[in-house]
């Protein structure tokens, strides 16, 4: 009898024993997946986390080099049109070189003096002119101080005895890519007058730029 009932008592703690060891495995396994789940979650998220980050980055890097692809077909742009508008302004220079070639460049040259002397307004001016045109320059000097002194009288009745002479520092003769013309100046070079071809060419062309650029470069 006392033999049944602790069989029977050891048969209910084995019961016992069975059922909670089932519930712990229950809930380890219950926890387990929860945990599992939880993780595989936050893993998603990670990953789905790292690529948007990384597209993000991808469409900057775009950006970026599509705008310095912009702006290196606007810088070439640039160039080509600063290109363009040398090889347009060496053109007119030759232009000019021909002008100084011409049969009617003594003429020229004295209406070009006679114009620095009434812009400089002194009595004592010096002449610079290229080496070839040094004799020229000579021969029609007297006549342009004439004018000058005719162009004055008459608009001021004031009779002008200017001294105007011509540079003998052959270092300071203007070079020939001035085209021609002369340069003047007064108060030991205080004052200068460059009425030189490419000083004229370049005073044109700043002054017809915006229309030249219109004509060449029309907007879409």
């Amino acid at each position: 009898m006392a033999q049944d009932q602790i069989r029977q008592m050891v048969n209910f703690i084995l019961q016992e024993a069975h059922e909670k060891a089932n519930e712990i495995r229950v809930k380890t396994e219950h926890d387990f997946n929860l945990e599992k789940q939880t993780l595989v979650h936050e893993a998603k998220l990670a990953i789905q986390e790292e690529f948007a980050k990384k597209e993000k980055d991808r469409e900057i890097q775009e950006r970026i080099a599509r705008s310095a692809e912009i702006g290196e077909c606007k810088v070439k742009k640039m160039r080509n049109r600063d290109d363009l508008l040398k090889q347009l302004l060496n053109e007119a220079g030759g232009k000019c070189a021909m002008v100084a070639r011409g049969a009617n460049y003594s003429q020229l040259l004295q209406k070009l003096i006679i114009q620095g002397l009434i812009k400089i307004e002194d009595l004592e001016v010096k002449v610079y002119c290229r080496p070839e045109d040094k004799a020229t320059v000579a021969e029609i000097l007297p006549g342009a101080v004439e004018e000058y002194v005719s162009i004055i009288k008459e608009a001021s009745g004031i009779t002008l005895k200017p001294k105007v002479s011509m540079n003998e520092d052959e270092s300071l003769d203007l070079p020939e890519s001035t085209y021609g013309g002369v340069k003047m100046t007064s108060l030991n070079g205080k004052i200068v007058c460059d009425n030189t071809m490419l000083a004229r060419l370049n005073l044109v062309y700043e002054e017809l730029l915006p229309s030249i650029r219109e004509i060449l470069f029309p907007e879409q």
